[in-house]
């Protein structure tokens, strides 16, 4: 894989002292199978943070694996898929702390190649033959942390409900509520604490690459972002951070979840977990932005995670 990736941290002239630093991350890169990955992601702070604007935008020409979802685990098996994606949330302050707003995405899912033997050929699994989802959603945000991109301190929440249907232009009906929360502390000796509990639950028909997904960069570090596949799921983590030589820092992080789907809400018989210890190295000091070096381990499963800023 060729590629380049840049991030941009930045306050517009109106702002006062006490505005948050708005910022840019945005990449692109190319593989020798012919891949093609572009994307863009922002949050912006307008008007002395009375607006808060986020989201992203991206392009991505990929191969993925499928491990079936719910239950019906199915040996991996690889499609190669296109894809356009578009997120864009505003929100207003309406009281200390507190946003209310908007969001909406778009995402065209379009499966050009299957295995011939696989599972996603037969066209049973909601998706398997590509999907076009479109939602809108209401957002409501309480942002207590005293810094954006490295807080110390503070909570952040995050409870949205979004629909997707054919009034909005997509081809599957369903809704997704969402609850991420976050505390940070700081102990002695300057160790931060991160406690983070993220929930994803849906209601509806979705296709399988909408549906709630554990594994990734962000929760459940260690696992294949769509190894366990199902409607419901409901993740812990929790996170160590410290400081070991000028902006050289470390982190080290403990993880828990589990699925569930329409008949069995949560299954908390089958509970996964992952573990792991990472490197950070400061790249901005003045806001703290961090290149994040991960490794991860769970039972049967290992990942490394190389990207910019905090997991959560």
């Amino acid at each position: 894989m060729y590629g380049v990736g840049g991030s941009a941290t930045f306050h517009f002239k109106s702002d006062s002292a006490y505005a948050r630093p708005s910022g840019i991350i945005a990449g692109a890169a190319y593989t020798q199978n012919k891949q093609l990955l572009l994307y863009t992601q922002y949050q912006l702070f307008l008007n002395n943070n009375k607006y808060n604007v986020f989201g992203e935008a991206g392009y991505y020409l990929y191969s993925y694996y499928f491990y079936g979802v719910a239950k019906e685990e199915v040996p991996a098996e690889l499609y190669k898929v296109n894809y356009p994606r578009v997120k864009l949330n505003a929100t207003r302050l309406v009281l200390p702390h507190v946003y209310v707003g908007l969001g909406y995405q778009y995402e065209r899912y379009d499966i050009n190649e299957r295995q011939p033997e696989g599972v996603l050929v037969q066209n049973t699994i909601p998706g398997s033959e590509g999907s076009r989802t479109s939602g809108l959603g209401i957002l409501l945000i309480y942002d207590s942390r005293n810094m954006i991109l490295f807080p110390t301190s503070g909570w952040y929440a995050l409870l949205s409900a979004m629909n997707n249907g054919r009034l909005w232009g997509g081809d599957y009906r369903f809704s997704r509520f969402l609850l991420d929360v976050t505390k940070y502390q700081t102990w002695k000796n300057d160790v931060i604490v991160a406690l983070n509990s993220y929930n994803s639950f849906i209601v509806g028909t979705a296709p399988f690459q909408q549906q709630s997904q554990m594994g990734g960069n962000k929760q459940m570090r260690g696992y294949y972002q769509g190894r366990f596949t199902d409607y419901n799921l409901m993740v812990l983590e929790g996170e160590l951070r410290f400081s070991l030589y000028r902006r050289l820092g470390a982190a080290a992080f403990i993880s828990a979840g589990a699925l569930g789907g329409k008949s069995d809400f949560i299954r908390i018989n089958d509970v996964k977990y992952s573990y792991g210890l990472g490197l950070r190295y400061t790249i901005n000091r003045k806001d703290h932005l961090n290149i994040r070096l991960d490794y991860a381990r769970g039972p049967g499963t290992s990942g490394i995670y190389f990207t910019i800023g905090e997991a959560f």
